[in-house]
Order: structure tokens, then C-alpha cells, then sequence
């Protein structure tokens, strides 16, 4: 028999964590969708399905695909995201273009003290999206190491990241892991919007399920594929 321990009292979420930046963001609500909320409130959603906290200075590059799962709490539903953090080396894309096939969010990384790695974003984003469909994507563009920029370097990166994100259709985030900076606001948005998006989506399948004829099913049928033949028009007749 399988347990599920407590979440965490800090990964309880009750209200929409905000964006960073308004003109670089998914969306700029200030709530999570009604629809969201009252699905929660009458329980109708079931189960819907920053790691560490600390720094590592000897952390190695990923080789291939690391995974890791947090478990959160949204407006009283539990919910776990599953991380998949896959290596961004040449010789690893074979491998990772596998483990983010049917994702729900992306997340693309690019160094904010290397301008390259910027223009690297573009072709990162096009290989996931070859295993994806755009249209039922998050898509999450973050600067790592934020604390390796003077101000003056990262407003003028900032710049170009915000304009790269509009292009992608994606949120633009700045972090750094070393002093911990929107690294635990960067992932609750991502867990709020993703279980926002969960939601909706499985309320859209019920809606669907909603809409159509009615069937009558009568225990004196001999064939319940048979239809009655429609009525043709007066003028037809």
C-alpha cells in the first residue's frame, strides 16, 4: 500500500503566483481561472498530475536526462510536477528529444552572462517542439545565473530576452541558483499555471462528453447500432 506524505506547508499554493514581467508573460491575471477555482472549491478535480534548496558548487553538468518530482498543493488539490531536466550538449539531443516528447510545459535555460546562448534558445525551442503540440504548450523562457551580471549587463540582456520571449509566446523568468533569486517564485508559477492548464483542459473533456444527441437505449430493441430513419421534408414527400 502506498502512502503519500503530507505537502509540504511551504508548496501550498492558495492564490496565483504573479509573473515577473507583465509585457513577457502567458497571462497577467491576478487570479486563477473561475472556472479552476470552483472545479477546486466543489472537489471535482481529483488528483492532477528547486529541488534541493541549496546550492551545489561542485554540481556537475547533466549527462543525458536527470528527473526529479515536487509535490504542491493548489487551491486545496494535490498536485505533483514532474521535472525532466535534460542535458542541452549536441551529442545528448537523440536522448532528450524522448524524455520531453508530450510535455505540458517547457522550460528553455540560457545563461544571462553568455549573449550566445541567447540566440541558442531558438533552436532549443524548435526541437521541442518537434515532439509537442504549440498550441497545448506552456512555454517558459529563464535566464539562469543572474548573479554573474553587473545591472548595467543585465538590463541590456534583459532587453533581448523579453523580446525573445514575446517571439517564442513564451514567460520570461531571471534566476540565479547561487543566491536563490525567483528560483521558488520562478517554479510556483510554473506548478499554478500548469495545474490551471490540467484543469481546464479536463473540464473542456466533460463539457465535450456533454454535447450531443441523447441516446435512449429501451430493452425491446434488437440492434442498438440502428437508427430510426429521419423524416424527410413536406416538400419532398
Amino acid at each position: 500500500m502506498n502512502i503519500l506524505a503530507p505537502v509540504r506547508r511551504d508548496r501550498v499554493l492558495a492564490e496565483l503566483p504573479q509573473c515577473l514581467r507583465k509585457e513577457a508573460a502567458l497571462h497577467s491575471n491576478r487570479t486563477f481561472h473561475p472556472r479552476v477555482s470552483n472545479a477546486c472549491q466543489e472537489q471535482r478535480t481529483g488528483t492532477v498530475g528547486f529541488c534541493k534548496d541549496t546550492f551545489d558548487k561542485n554540481y556537475k553538468a547533466t549527462i543525458g536526462v536527470d528527473f526529479e518530482m515536487e509535490r504542491f498543493e493548489v487551491l486545496g488539490v494535490p498536485f505533483s510536477l514532474q521535472l525532466w531536466d535534460t542535458a542541452g550538449q549536441e551529442r545528448f539531443k537523440c536522448i532528450a528529444s524522448t524524455y520531453y516528447r508530450g510535455a505540458q510545459a517547457i522550460i528553455i535555460v540560457f545563461n544571462l552572462s553568455d549573449v550566445a546562448s541567447l540566440e541558442h534558445t531558438r533552436q532549443w525551442l524548435a526541437d521541442a517542439l518537434k515532439e509537442n503540440d504549440p498550441s497545448n504548450v506552456l512555454l517558459f523562457l529563464v535566464g539562469s545565473k543572474k548573479d554573474l551580471s553587473t545591472p548595467a549587463q543585465y538590463v541590456l540582456m534583459e532587453k533581448d530576452a523579453v523580446k525573445m520571449a514575446q517571439e517564442m509566446k513564451a514567460e520570461y523568468w531571471a534566476v540565479s541558483s547561487l543566491t536563490g533569486e525567483n528560483v521558488r517564485e520562478f517554479f510556483f508559477r510554473v506548478a499554478a499555471l500548469t495545474f490551471e492548464a490540467n484543469v481546464l483542459a479536463e473540464l473542456e473533456k466533460t463539457d465535450a462528453r456533454r454535447i450531443g444527441d441523447i441516446i435512449r437505449i429501451n430493452s425491446n430493441d434488437s440492434n442498438l447500432y440502428l437508427t430510426t430513419s429521419k423524416k424527410k421534408p413536406k416538400c419532398c414527400q
